[in-house]
This record gives C-alpha cells, structure tokens and sequence, in this order.
C-alpha cells in the first residue's frame, strides 16, 4: 500500500509544488487517499478477491453467495470498513462475536472472508 501512496500520491503533489508552487491544504490530501485506497482494494477485490497481502496470508473476499463481489459490495465494504475502524474499531472488533468470526461491514456488504488451503 506503501508504495501505491508513493506513486499516486507523493509523485502528484511533489510536481504541484515544484512545477506550480501549490500545495494543497491538509484536508483536500483525505479525499485524495481516501480515493486512491479505494481504487486499490476494489480493483484487487473484484479482480481475483485478494490484495498482495491477502494473498500472503491465504484470505480472500467473495460474495456470501460464492462469487466475485459486485462493485457496489466492494464500494460499500471498503467505506463500512472505514467507518468501523474510525468508530473506535467497533467493525473489526464484531469479528470476535460473530458466529462466523466475519467483520461487521462484510456482514453489511455482503461479502465475506473465506481462508484458502
């Protein structure tokens, strides 16, 4: 994730201010993450169910119903996730409580976490 944010991030905005002398204020930077985050997981999502480090630990994400997440599961999952994460963590800490042991916005998005042999 490192080195996308390198990329579509760093590399931008060092051009803005070295070409134009602009840099963007603190709070326009979180849309721009937040976007280049998104683009990142969902592409890897929808194409195979598993980022690079998913695939290390052998977890990827598919539909409850067995297949590929469509896009609109991707898009909710990745800004539920955002949300149960910013709300003190409450979204990863359901796992510990769910029969399933899944995230509370897989169970919203319909999605879910499946381990890999």
């Amino acid at each position: 994730m490192l080195g996308v944010l390198s990329i579509t991030f760093l590399v931008p905005h060092l051009i803005l201010g070295i070409a134009f002398h602009v840099t963007l204020p603190g709070w326009a930077l979180w849309p721009h993450i937040f976007l280049v985050m998104a683009a990142y997981f969902i592409w890897y999502w929808r194409h195979g169910g598993q980022t690079l480090a998913m695939q290390t630990w052998k977890i990827r994400i598919e539909s409850v119903t067995g297949g590929i997440p469509s896009r609109k599961q991707a898009w909710l999952r990745y800004c539920l996730a955002w949300a149960g994460i910013c709300f003190f963590g409450a979204g990863l800490v359901w796992a510990l409580f769910d029969r399933e042991r899944q995230f509370l916005h897989d169970r919203l998005a319909g999605t879910r976490i499946v381990f890999q042999q």
